[in-house]
This record gives C-alpha cells, structure tokens and sequence, in this order.
C-alpha cells in the first residue's frame, strides 16, 4: 500500500440506502466503507430492515459511536444494552434494535455499513 492521504465528507455520501424510518450514506475509503445510519422515531431493525434483509435478526457486526438519540440493542441470547450520545459501541451479529424515545438516533459505524440495509 502506498503513502496515502484520503479525505471524504460523509456530508457529500457516495452512496445513499434508504429504508422505512432510516437511511445509511457511506464513502468508501481505501481501508474500509464508513457509514452514517440515521433512524428516525419508531424505527426497529425487525420491521424496517428485516424485509430488506431477509434474516430473522440482524446479522452484520457494528463498531463505531452513537452522535445524538439512543438506541436499544438486544441480542438473540437475550443480553441487551442501550446506547446514547458519545457511547462507543461493538454489537456483534445476531441482534435486533429500536429507537428509545423522540429523538433521532444518528450512529457512525466503520465495520458494519459495507452491505447494511442492501438491497440486491
């Protein structure tokens, strides 16, 4: 790999995937797609994204931080956490999540945007 310096504005997305009560915009950089997944009040991951999916829960891995909203997370073994402004988060694959009040939920996520919300 070459020296590299890359810059990209997550303001001006390469890509945009919109979904009922959300949307994800990504840039690719050389080492890895980051997203920005906005999920509007009453968005839930088994009935916005699950038709668009086609899997019983979410299987894609999530590492990134929460900007504003909260999000509740509870994973197909029960274990649950909640998210909030400046919390980092790991959420492996096999979970479902849902917006926890009024408030958008805006996450940055740098692992799990590549195919997030695709639809083929």
């Amino acid at each position: 790999m070459a020296n590299t310096i890359e810059k990209k504005s997550l303001n001006v997305p390469e890509e945009t995937r919109t979904f009922d009560k959300g949307k994800l915009e990504i840039v690719k950089l050389e080492k890895g797609v980051i997203g920005r997944a906005t999920f509007e009040p009453g968005w839930r991951w088994s009935e916005c994204v699950k038709p668009i999916a086609k899997t019983q829960s979410c299987q894609t891995a999530h590492f990134g931080y929460v900007v504003a909203g909260r999000m509740k997370v509870v994973m197909d073994d029960g274990k649950e956490a909640e998210y909030g402004p400046g919390d980092a988060m790991s959420i492996a694959p096999g979970h479902d999540a849902w917006i926890v009040g009024n408030e958008a939920c805006v996450c940055i996520d740098v692992t799990g945007a590549e195919h997030y919300a695709e639809r083929t």
